[in-house]
């Protein structure tokens, strides 16, 4: 008895336990899509923002809000590109290494752009505007490198399967029409008998009449046509069934 007790005792611990893991991972996930939601949305914002000040305030601060725009649609587009081809192709996980580590650069260039952004010496962020400009364009060059080499790689393997499935298909549709090769076979029954030619065998009007008579009556004497009986033609349901003599109509 007392063991008994001590499995049901047992088991109600594990299924609390089962159900404190099951909560707890449905509560993590419950606030990593919060979390990409609230993210996600903040972006949205931030861009729309640097679109409207790019070219509601010329100058200075629009040019600083061009450069975080930039920068944030390459970053993006190549973390896009990356992530999804990553999923099918593992080759591409070390450009995905290496596209974080450029990731921190571009977070820094855009971090020290937003804080320039409320830098109120404008003359200092003009003269320091081509640095700014030259780091992006190295650190957009390098994301689009990554981006296209990942887009050719997928076209490359996208191009060689569809060349084999094209080969595949051929072979299958030349096997599908197999009856083409057995139609264009020479057929003995179809070709014509060839006469023998004098000397051969026997005479020549000998072989003429023994070819007559193994191939039918000849063609000067063409068989009677006897009239067939209408009791057995076939008949056909909208054809009237045929009259008989004493049959009244």
């Amino acid at each position: 008895m007392e063991a008994a007790v001590a499995v049901f005792g047992l088991l109600f611990v594990l299924f609390v336990l089962a159900g404190v893991f099951v909560t707890v991972k449905a509560v993590k996930a419950a606030k990593a899509g919060v979390d990409r939601t609230v993210a996600q949305a903040r972006r949205t914002v931030e861009d729309t923002s640097l679109r409207a000040r790019q070219f509601a305030q010329p100058g200075v601060v629009g040019e600083l809000a061009q450069l975080r725009l930039s920068l944030r649609t390459s970053m993006r587009a190549t973390q896009e590109a990356l992530h999804s081809g990553s999923s099918e192709d593992a080759s591409l996980s070390e450009a995905v290494g290496l596209f974080e580590r450029l990731s921190v650069h571009g977070h820094e260039l855009d971090d020290e752009l937003k804080r320039l952004e409320r830098e109120p010496d404008r003359a200092t962020i003009a003269a320091r505007l081509p640095e700014f400009r030259e780091r992006l364009e190295r650190i957009t060059h390098s994301a689009e490198s990554l981006r296209w080499a990942a887009r050719d790689r997928a076209r490359k393997f996208a191009d060689d399967d569809l060349a084999s499935l094209t080969d595949q298909i051929d072979v299958e549709s030349g096997a599908l029409r197999h009856w083409t090769r057995a139609e264009g076979a020479a057929d003995p029954l179809r070709q014509p008998v060839q006469e023998r030619r004098p000397g051969q065998g026997q005479g020549s009007g000998q072989a003429s009449a023994d070819s007559d008579k193994s191939w039918g009556p000849d063609s000067e004497d063409p068989p009677a046509i006897t009239a067939q009986d209408p009791r057995t033609q076939p008949s056909y349901p909208w054809q009237k069934a045929p009259r008989t003599e004493g049959t009244p109509t």
